[in-house]
């Protein structure tokens, strides 16, 4: 496999697809290619259509899955694009399709990108899609206060946001704050000293980069497009990696799993509310202990997985 990016919860994901021959499937988040050459090489008969914003990613895609020219093609655009994408590939429905949250190795290792924050001299960027012009240079030095407690706690969860953000504040009214370190150190320092450990900037910088990239922009409505885009019996796979993506997908494949909402003394149902999926997994899937020892990066991933009815 790749070293650009090793695939989380693989022979799930495959399983959980039910590949079938002839079939067309979406990986909505390509990174290395891994899942997707894990699909392509699982059955010789299926199609993959393939998506990311990052060019590096699509790059290193493309290089992986040569070996199955003629049954792939990618788009370097958003998933929640894939109205276009089916269109542009002449697809009315989809017989599976996977989503996988999760930041790619590659992002999170090349300190160029910014993601990591036990990273030094490493610029403020965290662009997924380096053509988009919002930064996390930006993000730290423009946004009021208020906006960036609101992202830590939301988007971070982050209990100390306030005087986080409030040393952000007036740090960049001296100098522009413009890397990893300075931020990860500003970070900690708006921390109580007994709350503070070698990973307690993570949640800021989680925050941070969902902002820079909207991942969570439009997500609910685009998991919801993709299930009723599945033809009946297709696969829908899901892999999160925090508690903000895993609430929205669990909401999402209750929803869509329940029949008739009308009040219990309605003697009969006025709604007409249809079960639309079936949920293969009650409770997600976790990565095993061998995993996690081998890729410590797979311990928060919940994988999810349902049916078109």
């Amino acid at each position: 496999m790749s070293g650009y990016h090793q695939p989380i919860l693989l022979d799930r994901v495959i399983e959980g697809l039910k590949l079938k021959d002839g079939g067309v499937y979406l990986d909505c988040t390509l990174g290395g290619g891994g899942h997707s050459y894990g699909i392509l090489s699982s059955n010789p008969n299926v199609r993959l259509i393939g998506t990311d914003r990052d060019g590096e990613a699509i790059e290193e895609a493309a290089r992986r899955l040569a070996p199955f020219a003629g049954r792939f093609s990618l788009h370097r655009t958003d998933y929640k694009n894939f109205e276009d994408v089916l269109r542009e590939e002449g697809i009315d429905a989809l017989d599976g399709f996977l989503i996988d949250c999760g930041i790619s190795s590659h992002q999170i290792d090349d300190e160029r990108r910014g993601f990591a924050y036990r990273s030094d001299g490493a610029p403020l960027d965290m662009r997924m899609d380096t053509r988009q012009q919002l930064t996390a240079e930006i993000v730290v030095n423009e946004y009021p206060e208020e906006a960036l407690k609101r992202i830590f706690r939301e988007y971070g969860e982050e209990t100390f946001a306030a005087p986080i953000a409030r040393r952000i504040v007036l740090a960049r009214e001296k100098n522009k704050i413009r890397t990893t370190g300075e931020l990860r150190d500003l970070v900690e320092g708006g921390i109580p000293a007994k709350f503070r450990s070698a990973a307690c900037a993570r949640k800021v910088f989680q925050a941070i980069r969902i902002e820079v990239n909207g991942e969570l922009d439009g997500f609910r409505e685009c998991v919801v497009g993709l299930l009723r885009r599945l033809k009946p019996d297709g696969r829908a796979c899901v892999l999160t990696f925090h508690s903000l993506e895993d609430r929205v997908v669990k909401k999402v494949f209750r929803d869509l799993s329940t029949e008739c909402t009308c009040p219990k003394n309605f003697p009969v149902c006025v709604c007409g509310k249809k079960k639309e999926i079936e949920i293969i997994t009650p409770k997600p899937l976790t990565a095993s202990q061998e995993e996690i020892e081998e890729n410590p990066r797979s311990k928060s991933a919940k994988l999810r997985i349902a049916r078109r009815v």
